[in-house]
């Protein structure tokens, strides 16, 4: 898909960039037959850094240290929880300065999509964003292994959505999986990945 109605797409497709979801639309459970108990979500922002220049259109995903208290080892978009007095945009782009370098200014936040509960007690709330040209990624070694790039038509076809399952507190857990030369892109970054899928094709 060409630069131009890709842009038009989301901005028709995504929610208003300020706003949230009193409760997350999606989680780590909508493959599973299990629900989770009521409970006290911290709030958390991602950001899908969308690159549409120099090349075919791509989202720059992170894989997370091994060190770091949750989500350790997995690919991930940058972000993580909002801080005191600070709205979910804001933390996205906090974060993402943070974990590699890419600075607000660079960034043009288009909208946000289905927020999402993840099974360590996280709502998290996605946009997506257009890096502009001229951008540095900086990533910090604290907390990003690694930064890579995945083509935006890859991951929105469906046929590359697989299903997979894996034993987690003593029962297996039902997960979409995006397994990308040699990455394994899966759980929550995926089912969010899943969920921009519908809200801009289906």
């Amino acid at each position: 898909m060409s630069t131009r109605p890709l842009i038009d797409l989301l901005r028709s497709r995504l929610d208003p960039v300020e706003g949230e979801d009193a409760r997350p639309r999606r989680g780590d459970n909508d493959l599973n037959d299990v629900v989770f108990p009521e409970r006290t979500l911290r709030p958390a922002a991602v950001l899908a850094p969308l690159v549409l220049h120099d090349g075919p259109p791509r989202f720059i995903l992170t894989l997370r240290a091994d060190h770091l208290p949750s989500h350790a080892g997995q690919v991930s978009f940058p972000g993580g929880r909002a801080m005191p007095g600070e709205t979910l945009p804001q933390a996205a782009l906090r974060e993402t300065q943070e974990e590699i370098g890419i600075t607000p200014d660079r960034i043009d936040l288009v909208g946000r999509f289905d927020s999402y509960e993840t099974v360590t007690g996280f709502h998290v709330t996605p946009f997506v964003g257009i890096v502009k040209p001229g951008f540095e990624m900086r990533p910090d070694p604290g907390e990003v292994a690694d930064v890579f790039e995945t083509p935006f038509e890859w991951l929105m076809d469906a046929a590359n959505h697989e299903t997979h399952e894996r034993e987690f507190q003593g029962r297996m857990r039902r997960y979409y999986a995006m397994p990308w030369e040699g990455r394994y892109i899966w759980g929550a970054t995926a089912g969010m990945l899943r969920a921009l899928h519908e809200r801009l094709y289906d």
